[in-house]
Parts: C-alpha cells; sequence; structure tokens
C-alpha cells in the first residue's frame, strides 16, 4: 500500500462525489415544477453528496500529483462505487425505494448503463426521481471519469491512466493529442446528440419531459424508461420509434467514428472493418426476425406486436425487429415488443446476441464487435498455420497488422467473460433463480443488457429476485461496465505488492 498514492485517490473521488451531488440538483426543477414534496428528499441527497465530496477534496491536497496505474484502477473502480453508493440516496431519503439493497440495484444499473430495474410501478414514481433516474444513465454513459480528466488541468494532474482505465474498448482511440481535449469532444458530441434527440422526440409527439428522458437513456444506452411498457407505449406512434433506433444505432457506434462522420469525413467510417460488421449484422439479423414475424408467427402472439394497420403488418414486424435487434446488440435494452414471444429459435437468435455488444469506443456494453473480429481472424490464421506451420501470419484489421500482444489481451477477455458467465450463471441458480432466468439475468448483467429470458424477459423486472442475487447481479454489471480487467485486477495480489 505503501506505493499507492491514497490522497491523491481520495482527492479524486471527492471530486466525483461533488460532481454526482450537483447533477442531482438538476432533479430540483422537475420536483418543483410538478409541485412534489420529494424534492426536499433530492436537494438532502445532493447536499450531503457534495459535502463529502467537498471534505474528501480538500482535505487531502497529495504532494505528488503524478497519477500511475494503480491509482487509475482505483480510481476509476471506486469511483464508480461512490456515484452508486451516493447515488442512491435520492431514492433513500424520498422513500420511493425505501430498501437498500433495491436503492443500490436501480442506481448501478443506472451508472452501468445496464436498465435492469426492481420498479413494477415506474408511472407512479415521481418526475424528480425519474429524471434522477434518467440522469445517471447520462452520465455513466460516457463515464464521469471523462468529465473529471475535462477539468484536470485545473489541478495540475495529467489524466491519461484514467482514460485508458475508463474508455471502452480495447483501445483508446484519441480525437486529439491532448487527453483533456478529448473528453472535451467526447462530451460535446454526447450532449450535441442528446439535445437534438430531444427535440426531434419532442415533434415526433412525446412530451418535453418522456423526449428529455429517453433522449439521456438512448445515447448512454441505457434504457430506463419513463413508461411502464418502456418503448412499447408508444407502438401507435412509429416516427418516435425510428428516431430512437436511429440514435441507438449512433450511441453503439464508436465516438471517434462519429466525429468524423460530423466532420464530413465518411469514407472513415465506411472503410471502418468494424462499423460494416456492425451494420451489416444487425441488418442481417434484422431480416431474419422480420420474417419469421410476418411468415411464421402463431396468430395468437400478435399481440406482441402493435396492430397491423398502422402502417401494414410488414413495417410493423420491420420496426420491431430492427428494434429489438439494435436494442441487444447496443445494449440499450428499450422494449417495443417481448422477443421471447417471437418463437423459440428467434429467443435463443436474442440470446446469442447478448455477447455481441456493440462498437468499441462506444457507451455500449457486451464483448464490443471489435473483440470478435479479431478472434475470428486468428481462428482462420490458426487454420493457415496448420498447413505452413512455418509461415508467419499476422492479424490484419482494418489493413494493419495487430500486435500479438493485443490479440492475446483480447482472447484472455473473452476467455475471462465466458468464464464469469458460467461461474455467474451457477451462483444465481444457487441463489435461487431458475436455469433460464439465471443464464438470462447472468449474461444480461455482465452484458449490462437490461432485458434477459426466463423470468427477467423484457415484460418482467428484476424485482423478485432475492437480496443476493440482486447484489451478485449489481457485481457483474459493474466489472461488465468497466471491462472487466479494471474491477478483477484489483483482486489479484500482485496488484498490491510494491514496484
Amino acid at each position: 500500500m505503501e506505493n499507492i498514492n491514497l490522497k491523491l485517490i481520495y482527492r479524486f473521488l471527492g471530486l466525483t462525489a461533488t460532481l454526482n451531488g450537483a447533477f442531482m440538483w438538476l432533479s430540483l426543477p422537475f420536483s418543483l415544477y410538478y409541485g412534489e414534496k420529494t424534492g426536499w428528499g433530492i436537494l438532502n441527497a445532493g447536499i450531503i453528496t457534495v459535502t463529502i465530496g467537498l471534505l474528501l477534496f480538500f482535505f487531502n491536497e497529495p504532494n505528488n500529483k503524478n497519477l500511475q496505474k494503480k491509482e487509475g484502477y482505483l480510481i476509476v473502480t471506486f469511483g464508480w462505487l461512490i456515484l452508486s453508493f451516493t447515488g442512491m440516496l435520492p431514492y433513500l431519503l424520498t422513500g420511493t425505494i425505501p430498501n437498500v439493497t433495491d436503492a443500490f440495484f436501480e442506481t448501478i444499473s443506472g451508472y452501468s448503463t445496464t436498465g435492469s430495474s426492481i420498479l413494477t410501478d415506474i408511472e407512479s414514481m415521481p418526475k424528480g426521481i425519474l429524471f434522477w433516474r434518467s440522469a445517471t444513465h447520462w452520465i455513466g454513459g460516457m463515464g464521469i471519469i471523462v468529465l473529471t480528466i475535462a477539468i484536470l488541468p485545473l489541478l495540475g494532474i495529467g489524466g491519461m491512466q484514467l482514460f485508458m482505465a475508463e474508455a471502452p474498448g480495447p483501445s483508446a482511440d484519441k480525437l486529439h493529442p491532448r487527453i483533456t481535449d478529448t473528453a472535451k469532444r467526447l462530451w460535446l458530441i454526447y450532449v450535441g446528440l442528446t439535445i437534438v434527440e430531444f427535440l426531434l422526440l419532442k415533434v415526433a409527439g412525446m412530451t418535453w419531459f418522456d423526449a428529455i428522458n429517453h433522449a439521456m437513456a438512448t445515447v448512454s444506452t441505457g434504457g430506463f424508461s419513463t413508461k411502464n411498457a418502456s418503448v412499447a407505449y408508444w407502438n401507435g406512434m412509429p416516427m418516435v420509434q425510428y428516431i430512437i433506433i436511429l440514435f441507438m444505432f449512433i450511441a453503439g457506434t464508436n465516438f471517434v467514428l462519429t466525429y468524423f462522420a460530423l466532420k464530413g469525413k465518411v469514407r472513415k467510417v465506411i472503410q471502418s472493418e468494424e462499423f460494416r460488421y456492425y451494420f451489416f449484422t444487425i441488418v442481417g439479423i434484422s431480416t431474419i426476425v422480420a420474417i419469421i414475424i410476418i411468415f411464421f408467427q402463431d396468430p395468437s402472439l400478435q399481440t406482441s406486436i402493435d396492430h397491423p394497420m398502422v402502417w401494414g403488418k410488414a413495417e410493423s414486424a420491420i420496426r420491431h425487429s430492427l428494434f429489438s435487434v439494435i436494442s441487444v446488440v447496443t445494449t440499450t435494452g428499450f422494449v417495443t415488443a417481448d422477443f421471447t414471444m417471437w418463437s423459440y429459435f428467434v429467443t435463443a437468435l436474442f440470446f446469442s446476441l447478448f455477447f455481441l455488444g456493440g462498437s468499441a469506443g462506444s457507451t455500449s456494453g457486451g464483448i464490443k464487435i471489435v473483440r470478435h473480429i479479431v478472434m475470428l481472424k486468428n481462428s482462420f490464421l490458426e487454420f493457415k498455420k496448420t498447413l505452413h506451420p512455418n509461415a508467419i501470419i499476422p492479424v490484419r484489421y482494418d489493413g494493419k497488422a495487430v500486435n500479438q500482444t493485443i490479440v492475446f489481451n483480447i482472447l484472455s477477455f473473452f476467455i475471462l467473460y465466458m468464464l464469469i458467465f458460467i461461474v455467474g450463471t451457477v451462483v444465481l441458480a444457487f441463489l435461487g433463480l431458475d436455469i433460464q432466468s439465471a443464464l438470462g439475468a447472468c449474461a444480461s448483467s455482465l452484458g449490462n443488457i437490461g432485458p434477459a429470458i426466463g423470468n427477467v424477459s423484457p415484460v418482467n423486472s428484476y424485482s423478485h429476485l432475492s437480496v443476493g442475487a440482486k447484489w451478485f447481479c449489481s457485481f457483474l454489471m459493474l466489472i461488465g461496465r468497466l471491462e472487466l480487467f479494471t474491477v478483477l485486477i484489483l483482486f489479484t495480489p500482485f496488484f498490491w505488492r510494491k514496484n
């Protein structure tokens, strides 16, 4: 422990808590506008959180401001925990979720952008709390740490170690040589997309409150809705769902590519191997699902899609299949229909998508498409090497040779991911879930998806899980959101040894 700069860690955690408390106060205008007494609970939660943050910040002036990798991992992991433990205060102090286990589950589900919920009647919740619930998505989507490093020059501390530990995906592509400028550009894109989607949803027919909440949940690939039926509430308003489809797709795309597209460099987007796989996988699977809905679905299951007279059965099937596939691939978790009602084959198909994930450098969870590409290419090369054992054939991605260290890292990640999934499923079964629900809850929590299969299907909540199962799923959400290594490395003995 002597080689770890604890004061520097406490200082960062204090800054994180302070920003989190300030975000809580953004919910106050909604409570005041709707005349809700719960505003006092939100106000007090913000005061407590900001006070904790300021105490940690001002009473821990570090002598050495050089941030090392160890401090980076600790700050990111414990930063997420301090977000979750302070973020549940609005639920507890307003009495809307009085149980600590449920409040923590809902909070970490928000910050990890998983979207799993223990709430059974969302529409009865106060508007201020619903806004805070969506805000946890929005804060967690790009990462409070990225926001933090944008203002690190004021503290005289470099933030590359934090960015590498926090940035989603196997690599952190930079938009600008200076890491703080990168963070600012990422947040500018993030905020811009949220505002544009909010305006489009409002024009399409949503109320302004529903529009801002769904915009935050979409861009963050979170999935919390203000309605019990999720986006299925707007099944009679196709344009609302098409707008969400578009922004889920954008949010699941590498933000670096989004930046290039906004700069007019569309060719760079098209040339991206990961983007092509991402695009054609969504189109291909959505087509298969749509065909099944149109030609093979049992007529008794027609309630799983909206009335065929809206724009015709074909349009409805295409929209729902595209929405559901993008929602799962990008790990957003919004629902317009219960895909588990579209035959066992479709259910199995969607379950396999739980392990796909969106693009690296996006707000999506999951394994990420780029890892699948590299693993598949490496597997095919092994066949070639069997025939030509002396040949040196590197894995190529986007036309460039991939360093063997990165290939090994990706293979290790995949093996560890699947091992955690297997062990996690067994643990959840031990904690009382049937095997189908255990498989679904584990895959969904680890991949930060939300809706799953079994008793945690798109039309069910997680409220019926035991206390132990909720805490375990919360742990899976955390390690899934922080890409496994960031959290699990803290459990290794060599991490705590002196350099």
